[in-house]
């Protein structure tokens, strides 16, 4: 898809369900503003070097079992990281570590719900729905916000990496 076509299906995306709030409700306004959204991230990964089609098959092949395997383990991970840090929270705020127990709860309720949407995302990824391909878009801003919160560069770094190659394979969910 060149720039130009791009750009106009997110001006017409934006024109159509957006410029038209009055036709709306509410959350027909909400899904108006996801898609927007996704779009406008889609214009900024769109513009890097498409991946080889054999590439990008092997990724749609392998991204169910990838969802799946790491939904299991975040999970599982989030909830023991959870457990651990609500044990040591108090000693941290003893030795005044507030913004260090903090961070680290919140962060590790992100990885717990970036978990959940990944295991979430593994029905819709074996068929090849959009909704799959959603929810781990969402699994991935949430990512990014959780590497944001914990001050991860590696996070942030990974998590672009991982919308780049979602944007490489959106084409072949319906």
């Amino acid at each position: 898809m060149t720039q130009r076509a791009l750009e106009r299906r997110v001006q017409d995306a934006s024109n159509s369900a957006v410029g038209r709030k009055e036709d709306l409700e509410g959350g027909d306004i909400h899904m108006a503003k996801q898609k927007d959204f996704m779009m406008q991230v889609e214009t900024w990964f769109m513009k890097l070097p498409a991946l080889p089609k054999g590439g990008r098959e092997a990724i749609v092949m392998i991204t169910p079992w990838i969802a799946l395997i790491f939904g299991v383990l975040g999970v599982l991970v989030g909830l023991a990281g959870l457990g651990i840090l609500t044990f040591l929270s108090p000693f941290a705020l003893l030795g005044g570590g507030m913004n260090t127990a903090a961070g680290s709860l919140a962060s590790a309720v992100l990885a717990l719900i970036g978990s959940a949407l990944l295991l979430a995302a593994f029905p819709g990824t074996k068929q090849r729905k959009m909704q799959g391909w959603t929810m781990l878009f969402w699994s991935e801003v949430v990512s990014l916000i959780g590497a944001v919160v914990a001050i991860s560069l590696s996070g942030v770094v990974f998590s672009l990496i991982a919308f780049y190659l979602l944007y490489q394979i959106k084409s072949y969910y319906k």
